[in-house]
Formats: C-alpha cells, structure tokens, sequence
C-alpha cells in the first residue's frame, strides 16, 4: 500500500436532462473520519450514500463535499415556506431586541434550509432513481479525483520523512561515535576538575576519583538511548515502507524520538554530545510535524 496525505481537493461535473450539477471535494487533517457534505434542498437523501462512500475509501482525515445544482426548465419556479419564513424572521427579531445583533437580511433567512425550495422535476421514482446514479457516479469519480491527490502528496511526504530518518540516524551514529563517550575521557575529565579544587592537598585519593569517575560514566552514559534511537529508526523505515494508514503510528514514533533526543541532552557530559542533542530534536521537530499529515 501506498502512503496517502490527509490534504486534497477534486472536482467532478456531470448533466442529467434538465439539470447540471458539480462536487466539489476537498479534505485536511483530523484525529479520525468525519464528512460534511453541503447538498441542494430536496437532496438530502443521498447524505448518507456519500459518507458510507468516503468511508470505504479513506480511513482518516476532515471531509468536505458540496454539490452545486443547476435545474433548467420552467417547472423549477421557487417556492417560499412562508410559516417557516415567519418563524425564523420572527426569532431573529426577538434576537435582535435581546441581544442587539444586527437586523435580519431577506437573503439571509432565504438561505435557512427548508425556507426556499425548488419544486422537484423528477416526477416519479424511477426518474429520481436514475439522476441520484447520476450524481454518485460523478461523487465516485470525485473520490477517485482526492484520492490520486491525496496519494501524490503522500509520495512526496514519504521521501521528505526519509530524508528525516536518514538524518536522525546520521546524528545518532554521531552521537555514539563522540569520544566525549569513551570512560578513560571522562575519568581524565573529573581529575582535572578535582585538581582545580583540591591542588592544595599533597596527595590526590586515587580511590575516590575512581569511584566518582565511575558514578559519572554511568550517570553519562547514553548506550541505551543511542539503541533505542537505531530501534525507532528502524520502525519507522519499515512503516514509511509497508505504507497505508500509518500516520498515528509513525505520531507515536516519533513522540519516542523526542523522549531519547532530550534524554541524551540532560546525560550528556560534553559540549559535543548536548549539540547533536539538539539538532537531533530540531530534526525530531521536522519529522513530527510532517507526519501529522499523513493518514
């Protein structure tokens, strides 16, 4: 499977007898599935065909469908919902004393779903039938059309967060490599530090220094994040590669790179070691942030 973004836009057109109509598509980032469709007054009824559509398609990510209709003919007269008309300009009156919005407009409560409707051309069920095909056939090239965008970006998202990968190892391998690591560097480091202090006293405790030496190589030693950063590397080429809706797993990926990077800046011991800590978190940074648009 082929890794796909969550951002996108299609559009498809199409024409039934006495009506043209256009989808509109477009999706962005989101914790989970949700659509919103807008529909034409009297369409109400393919909502739910058209999420059970989207559904089948993507996994994750913010839908918003609108169809756009044009009904040609001159049985498409408009037809106001006058006691509906009433009751919303009626709540916008008293809404305007309370509250002091601004005065209702004509075009604004003519907009208010249910209060201008068109009388519906197709007489009979099979007529109405025939153009809801219509409709889902351009919806399905529509979904089609988001998907290739979708993909195309998710191609393009996947060589970036390689590019990432690649660096994160590069600095780890750095980072293990750093002579600052090596025990000896450490130990000759504490004693010229307890020379500073102590160059007073005649004879240096060899025995102390050795235990303080070794409680710092512990304390500094870095062989366990350096692991888990080649493990995560490795996990996370292996997601990029199998692709597919793998965006919350390579989230949580790299939520781990950002717990070993500050791991080894509060370890480190040397000036060496707390910078590629840091590039390796502003890294880190790069990588989350694009992972957050893959599915």
């Amino acid at each position: 499977m082929a890794l796909q973004s969550m951002t996108g836009f299609a559009r498809a057109t199409g024409v039934h007898p006495g009506n043209a109509f256009a989808w509109e598509l477009k999706s962005v980032n989101g914790k989970g599935l949700e659509a919103r469709l807008r529909l034409p007054p009297g369409l109400e009824r393919i909502e739910q065909p058209a999420k059970q559509a989207i559904q089948k398609r993507f996994s994750r990510g913010q839908f918003y469908a609108a169809l756009n209709l044009t009904r040609h003919g001159a049985d498409v007269a408009p037809v106001v919902n006058k006691a509906l008309l009433k009751e919303a300009a009626t709540l916008a009156k008293r809404l305007e004393e309370e509250f002091g919005l601004a005065p209702a407009r004509a075009d604004g409560l003519l907009a208010l779903r249910g209060v201008l409707e068109f009388a519906d051309p197709l007489s009979t069920e099979e007529e109405a039938a025939a153009f809801d095909s219509v409709i889902m056939a351009a919806f399905d090239e529509a979904l089609a059309g988001l998907e290739k965008a979708r993909l195309d970006e998710g191609k393009a998202l996947g060589r970036l967060l390689l590019g990432h990968v690649d660096e994160i190892e590069a600095l780890t391998l750095k980072a293990e490599a750093d002579p600052s690591r090596e025990p000896q560097t450490i130990r000759a480091k504490l004693a010229e530090q307890v020379r500073l202090v102590m160059d007073a006293m005649p004879v240096l405790d060899e025995s102390r220094l050795s235990m303080e030496a070794a409680f710092l190589a512990t304390k500094a030693d870095i062989r366990e994040e350096i692991d888990r950063l080649k493990t995560h590397v490795a996990a996370a080429r292996a997601l990029l590669g199998a692709g597919g809706p793998v965006g919350r797993k390579l989230d949580f990926l790299s939520q781990e790179f950002i717990r070993e990077s500050n791991t080894l800046c509060s370890k480190s011991n040397a000036a060496a070691i707390t910078a590629i800590g840091l590039e390796l978190k502003a890294v880190v940074d790069r990588f989350r942030e694009q992972v957050q648009n893959l599915e």
